[in-house]
């Protein structure tokens, strides 16, 4: 493989404010509960009174997940018709809708609950790293929405030699697939 793109979360800064789930809902034209790109939130924390007041360690932070291309795809190798694959060139994973039959497979395989079944179509989709766009020359829907630019993309090695190796928080899955995912911890995000 000549490369590997990747997604990175700056989770330290994200605001939870879903634009780029709604961004890339919209492009992705779909229907009511389908997502491709999942904004979720952790919180947490305690409180107590001592008798001076009230102490508390309460947080809250957001992670912004969508397919990761792993290097080991568990839905590439789940599929049974191979409609689900690995490009060559750059690591994305994409779904042939020719060739998908529904069975939900790759669903089921998924550490990262990805592939998303489409009842309409019956088939399968997922993040397609906006292919489309990059081929423009464009950067993938979900980055360019983002309004503290919290979400970045590129070649996966380049983003972990500048925002670190840390591919797995608290809340998702231990990285057996080798996900093509960096993040950058909020600060209450140990695993």
């Amino acid at each position: 493989m000549a490369k590997q793109l990747g997604f990175c979360i700056e989770q330290n800064i994200c605001m939870g404010c879903k634009a780029c789930q709604v961004a890339c809902k919209d492009k992705s034209d779909l229907d009511l509960g389908q997502l491709f790109r999942k904004v979720t939130e952790v919180n947490g924390g305690e409180y107590s009174n001592d008798g001076n007041g009230i102490n508390q360690n309460i947080f809250s932070y957001f992670t912004s997940m969508s397919c990761n291309h792993c290097e080991n795809a568990a839905c590439v190798e789940a599929c049974p018709t191979g409609a689900m694959y690995k490009r060559k060139d750059d690591g994305i994973v994409l779904v042939n809708k020719e060739v998908c039959i529904g069975c939900r497979a790759c669903e089921q395989a998924c550490p990262y609950d990805t592939p998303t079944y489409n009842p309409n179509e019956k088939k399968m989709g997922k993040c397609d790293f906006c292919v489309d766009l990059i081929i423009q020359g464009k950067d993938p829907i979900c980055i360019g929405s983002c309004p503290v630019r919290a979400l970045h993309y590129g070649e996966i090695k380049e983003l972990r030699s500048k925002y670190g190796k840390v591919d797995t928080v608290a809340g998702l899955p231990e990285p057996t697939t080798k996900p093509s995912l960096v993040i950058v911890p909020h600060k209450n995000a140990g695993k």
